[in-house]
């Protein structure tokens, strides 16, 4: 378990990393507000009832409806009066492209007006049985992983919960899961916080828009069916089991401190065995419920990809429930790395598969767009050229 003293030193270094969202307008953005948020905000109002609170959040998050003049079970002053005071705003769409083999990347400005900078990437990644959405939860990222491209954007603030979940709204519009016909055959299945950002240095935020996401009033998404990634933030790893309940990945990337420290800088603060620990606990808070935790290995060639590496893998994980997903490294302008082969990667693969750790390889997607792993930036060039 984790001691006192490394949970009191460690947030103080959250908190440097959390800037307060630009609000959208002078109106209050309902999206992003939990039901009770949303029942605390409407109390002030002339012409609410008690079951008016989930009214709106069905129409919002049942029936995708964006404008109070379309809530027809609302009176109509109390339409008027929503509309005067409040606005539903997903964030606006900038760029939407659809990559070769299908991956779907959006660029969402967020008030841009008054914040050029305000824009994240967000990437639907199709399957045959399932697709992906990757969401943003910073506009940059301050970590500076040395692979990854969006570490060369710098944090310019965190996303509200609103702008989280805007994300989410945006792409099921878009890809036909609103209204809710048959939540059965909705298309988004999975959820991940793998795009910029790192999640837990925005846990307040992140933590809201989870909630709002897994309400069972409305979006009802499944718990499993959404994970946090983290490089290895370790005060807040076992909250995320205690209070939330979602499903876990750690950029793993080294099975040594040195090598870490390099790839993932902020393994200085939290080295590999404050992190494994913290991923102990997790699962200790988990219990039953049998959720592996996934372990992120992007495959650098020469760097991370010997076969004792994978030998050293397996010793650090093989106490754990864990799955390692190896990741082909995703090039990008300047980036001075170079993936492993495939055969290397195969190989990479067998021999933790048996050491006893489940193991997969995760194919590249969206390349073409620049919306694969380690490759999202939403600098002003990368709009202008991808």
């Amino acid at each position: 378990m984790l001691n006192r003293s490394v949970l009191s030193r460690s947030y103080s270094s959250l908190v440097r990393n959390f800037k307060v969202p630009t609000p959208f307008s002078k109106k209050t953005n309902l999206i992003g507000l939990t039901l009770d948020d949303l029942k605390v905000e409407l109390e002030g109002l002339q012409h609410t009832k008690s079951f008016t609170p989930l009214q709106i959040w069905q129409h919002m998050y049942k029936k995708g409806i964006t404008q109070f003049e379309d809530m027809p079970n609302l009176s109509k002053d109390l339409r008027q009066e929503l509309s005067a005071k409040y606005e539903i705003n997903y964030g606006e769409v900038k760029l939407d492209k659809v990559a070769l083999d299908n991956t779907r990347k959006f660029l969402i400005g967020f008030n841009t007006k008054q914040d050029p900078k305000a824009i994240v990437e967000t990437v639907i990644i199709p399957e045959i049985k399932r697709s992906t959405l990757c969401v943003s939860s910073q506009i940059g990222c301050s970590l500076n992983c040395s692979f990854c491209h969006t570490g060369t954007q710098k944090l310019e603030r965190s996303l509200s919960s609103g702008e989280i979940v805007g994300q989410y709204m945006i792409a099921a519009s878009a890809c036909g899961d609103f209204p809710f016909a048959d939540e059965k055959k909705k298309m988004l299945s999975n959820m991940v916080f793998m795009g910029q950002g790192e999640p837990l240095y925005n846990w307040r935020h992140v933590s809201k828009a989870i909630r709002v996401l897994t309400d069972v009033q409305g979006l009802n998404w499944s718990k499993p069916k959404i994970t946090i990634s983290t490089s290895g933030v370790v005060p807040l790893i076992p909250k995320i089991a205690t209070e939330l309940g979602v499903s876990l990945a750690i950029s793993l990337h080294a099975t040594n401190n040195e090598l870490r420290d390099i790839l993932v800088p902020l393994n200085k603060t939290f080295p590999l065995e404050m992190v494994l620990e913290a991923c102990k606990s997790y699962a200790h808070h988990m219990g039953n419920r049998g959720r592996r935790i996934t372990f992120e290995y992007v495959m650098l060639d020469h760097v991370n990809d010997s076969l004792s590496d994978a030998r050293l893998m397996v010793k650090l994980l093989k106490q754990l429930p864990a799955h390692v997903n190896l990741i082909p490294f995703n090039p990008w302008p300047g980036s001075g790395y170079v993936s492993t082969n495939m055969e290397q990667i195969e190989r990479f693969a067998q021999v933790v598969v048996q050491g006893g750790v489940h193991c997969t390889i995760r194919r590249p997607r969206g390349q073409d767009i620049m919306a694969a792993c380690g490759q999202l930036k939403s600098s002003e060039i990368n709009k202008q050229t991808k």
